[in-house]
């Protein structure tokens, strides 16, 4: 068996061998061994950046070379003079900070405790000291005490007594004292004297401490008892202290049936299994519900959704009625009153966590708002809701409504200082926009269309919002500050690259409001650390931890061209990589790089998830091809009607878009037609499978790295998404999935997958291999990473991988191919 196992593993890697070349005219200093090592060569991207309590110094991580760690700096704003911390000085570093509304004290976590600064006179004091992480360090609205989280347990600090006490303690069983007695116990208690005097005295002490503890607001409170059938996913506490909300799901509810991924290269010598996720379909989220906590009266309010517009409707009937009636023609009856749709739609919190730390839930400053961001499973509702406090339910301020699904950007929403005007993000116009409102009245749109903003920030006086926006151009994107009581949108960097895929928060106010500490970046500086006054004034950067190796090389920076489409009144943004001395006289051997995603922009001023990618096409151009990156349809940045095209038939759109860019090439950059290849990665591997499938001949070959060739075995939450539940549309999942168009193969294909890939599962790529080889195709091959997940981490991989790709294109894209007289 063993000697079987080896001998496929070396089928599945060969290649053919590279025919052989001359040399190029202009050889540059780029090659495989350098461009895919580790990337520690080029020097540590600027990580987390923030301010010091006081605003004097700002604090960022990078990444230790050689190691996963990551050391903490402090950098002087007005110097820019930065300093590494060792472990004592980090031990007396500030963590990201939270002011009161007085902003007389400050409080942030540092190694999982939680601390507390008094302003005035800098003293700081440490509230905890415990193994378990605290965090969500929030003031109360009287700025008498700091609030705190572990888990879902939260506690109060009293900034006076230096106390700390929980708020609230939930138990998830039964009332073990509400038990009634059964038939026997009634009848025990009617015949013996004694039992009944000792109930009474037991209800008696009961009753005593109930009422010590709601006249002693020193003792630990009571208990909330919850029921076992249900278990906390989140819980947020009102800045007042008088309410909780707590957002629960099914204990019972059943995940569905995970597959397996199996570590072949382990340090037990042993094959060691590992669950991964479920597939999409197998079983739908857990639903999850709403409960109010009045902890001054300890009582408990379940917020029911049936009030919300539109929870009782099925945007899906129609498909949802064709299914039911092909299972109950083939006599499936189980399965087809499995699929019939709820009396009401079943929701989950946005952007709410299993390990606490809801996003879709938001207090305002003094604890007399409360808003709840919900979404439909089907992912075709979101709403907005406040708390009515008098009448314990949802009040709903937004519905919206996406035919295809809401996007799982542009969720942010919140309070403005004066606690009651309420902000949220929405793409209702087609746009992500800003929109305010106060709760029962008329939203009003901030911003306008055309361009989308995201990262909203409001300024402590109330005054302004900070966001970043492409306004300028979508591949264009800067820090704007705007009025929030409307007005203009004011530029306020001019880097034209800030955020980036891997960035994080791409700026962070100052304490005092004046300042914004921004990461930007370019196409070839990792993301870099600089400060700009809030009017634009004064920008400097801080940061520079590129390498002199990496600084020395010459890179070729990419062209941003809008190709137009064959299929619409639009253009496709690209990046078009071309050689100095490029002549469209003669033809050329071109290269289409699809990036992965799906949602994601990478035709962007800024550093790239793709770095790697972007050097190994540095390094085409030197082989003689030129290159094209394109923010295909479904992409990031443009807006709704770019996002939602692919609804239903994942794989067609983009398709088109990446044709009209090989027609493009061809037309305007000589580039011959026969001599075109293409690769990508996940989604970008998805689409080389499509594109070698749906259209044989169109490319000369193709590598499809980590690709979900069927959409059946990917995850719920982005799938069902895009495509629903593989029982109710299973017309958009053959529609969508590459595995069944294997028989149009004709084209040569490299097939990359890393064998611990827990999120695109190896088995995608594997299947398709059979499916090839059941159908009796040629020149495909698959290499198989044993100890890689879905993003490779070690540079042997990455060379490996790249350098099959580069033998795959010299091979079959590259050479000219004879004409029908064979010359």
């Amino acid at each position: 068996m063993r000697r079987l196992l080896l001998a496929a593993l070396v089928a599945f890697t060969v290649l053919p061998v590279a025919a052989a070349e001359s040399p190029a005219a202009a050889s540059g200093p780029l090659d495989l061994e350098t461009i895919m090592a580790n990337p520690d060569w080029i020097g540590q991207a600027v990580e987390n950046p923030y301010w010091s309590v006081d605003g004097r110094s700002l604090y960022y991580a990078l990444k230790r070379d050689g190691s996963p760690v990551r050391d903490l700096y402090r950098v002087d704003p007005a110097s820019g003079t930065s300093v590494k911390l060792d472990a004592a000085a980090m031990a007396r570093a500030d963590g990201p900070a939270v002011f009161d509304r007085a902003h007389r004290h400050a409080a942030f976590i540092l190694h999982g405790d939680v601390f507390v600064v008094d302003l005035a006179t800098g003293r700081r004091s440490q509230v905890t000291l415990t193994p378990q992480r605290e965090s969500s360090p929030q003031f109360s609205a009287d700025g008498r005490a700091l609030q705190f989280r572990a888990g879902n347990d939260w506690y109060r600090y009293d900034l006076a007594s230096a106390v700390t006490a929980p708020v609230a303690l939930l138990k998830f069983a039964d009332d073990p004292q509400a038990k009634k007695p059964d038939q026997l116990g009634e009848l025990q208690l009617k015949l013996f004297k004694t039992l009944r005097d000792d109930k009474a005295d037991e209800q008696a002490l009961r009753d005593e401490g109930k009422a010590l503890d709601a006249a002693d607001p020193g003792r630990a409170p009571l208990p909330f008892w919850l029921g076992d059938k249900v278990t906390p996913v989140d819980t947020e506490l009102s800045p007042d202290g008088r309410w909780m909300l707590l957002v629960t799901k099914p204990k019972d509810h059943a995940a569905g049936k995970a597959p397996l991924v199996n570590h072949y290269v382990t340090d037990s010598g042993y094959v060691e299994p590992e669950d991964a996720r479920s597939y999409v379909g197998r079983n739908d989220p857990a639903p999850q519900s709403l409960l109010l906590l009045d902890l001054r009266d300890h009582r408990t309010y379940p917020l029911q959704t049936d009030g919300l517009p539109g929870i009782g409707e099925d945007p899906l009937a129609a498909l949802r009625k064709q299914a039911v009636a092909a299972l109950e023609k083939a006599g499936k009856t189980d399965q087809a009153e499995a699929l019939k749709a709820p009396k009401l739609r079943p929701v989950r919190i946005v952007a709410s966590s299993e390990d606490g730390g809801g996003g879709g839930i938001v207090w305002s400053d003094d604890g007399s708002q409360l808003a709840i961001q919900l979404r439909a499973i089907d992912n075709k509702d979101r709403w907005i809701a406040t708390v009515d406090f008098a009448n314990h339910k949802l009040v709903t301020q937004d519905r919206l409504t996406d035919r295809a699904w809401i996007n799982w950007s542009f969720n942010e929403f919140g309070w403005l200082p004066d606690n009651r005007t309420l902000w949220f993000e929405s793409e209702a116009s087609g746009w992500a926009q800003l929109y305010v409102k106060p709760p029962g009245g008329k939203a009003h749109a901030l911003t306008g269309t055309g361009y989308e903003v995201s990262d909203p920030v409001v300024s402590r006086d109330g005054k302004w919002f900070y966001l970043l926006a492409n306004k300028q151009a979508p591949y264009s994107y800067d820090a704007y500050r705007l009025p929030t009581a409307g007005g203009e949108l004011q530029r306020v960097t001019r880097y034209e690259s800030l955020g980036c895929a891997e960035c994080g928060v791409p700026f962070v106010l100052s304490p005092d409001g004046s300042k914004l500490a921004v990461l930007y970046s370019t196409s070839y500086i990792p993301p870099q650390l600089a400060v700009v006054d809030v009017d634009g004034s004064a920008a400097h950067e801080l940061t520079d931890t590129r390498t002199a190796k990496y600084k020395a090389m010459h890179w070729v920076e990419p062209k941003f061209v809008k190709i137009p489409s064959s299929h619409g009144h639009f253009g496709i943004w690209a990046k078009y990589y071309q050689p100095a001395d490029h002549d469209t006289s003669h033809s050329h051997p071109a290269v289409l790089f699809v990036h992965g995603a799906g949602y994601l922009q990478d035709v962007t001023k800024s550093w790239s998830y793709y770095f790697r990618e972007q050097m190994f096409h540095n390094l085409l151009l030197q082989e003689g091809y030129v290159v094209l990156d394109m923010d295909y349809r479904a992409s990031a940045g443009y807006g709704r009607a770019w996002r939602t095209a692919i609804y239903r038939q994942m794989g067609h759109p983009e398709l088109e878009d990446l044709l009209d860019g090989k027609a493009w090439l061809v037309k305007h950059q000589g580039v011959d037609p026969q001599r075109v290849g293409i690769y990508g990665g996940s989604y970008g591997g998805f689409m080389t499978e499509m594109a070698l499938l749906r259209a044989p001949g169109a490319f000369a070959a193709g590598a499809a790295l980590r690709a979900p060739s069927d959409w059946t075995s990917y995850n719920d939450e982005y799938t069902s998404n895009i495509l629903n539940d593989p029982q109710l549309d299973p017309e958009a999942y053959r529609t969508s999935s590459p595995i069944e168009y294997a028989d149009q193969l004709q084209d040569p294909l490299l097939i990359a997958h890393g064998l611990i890939d827990n999120n695109v599962m190896a088995s995608d790529s594997i299947r398709l291999y059979q499916r090839f080889i059941e159908l009796h195709k040629k020149n495909f091959w698959i290499s198989l990473y044993p100890v890689e997940r879905h993003a490779f981490e070690h540079a042997d991989s990455w060379h490996d991988e790249y350098r099959r790709i580069d033998e795959l294109f010299n091979t079959y894209v590259k050479p000219l191919k004879a004409d029908a007289t064979g010359h």
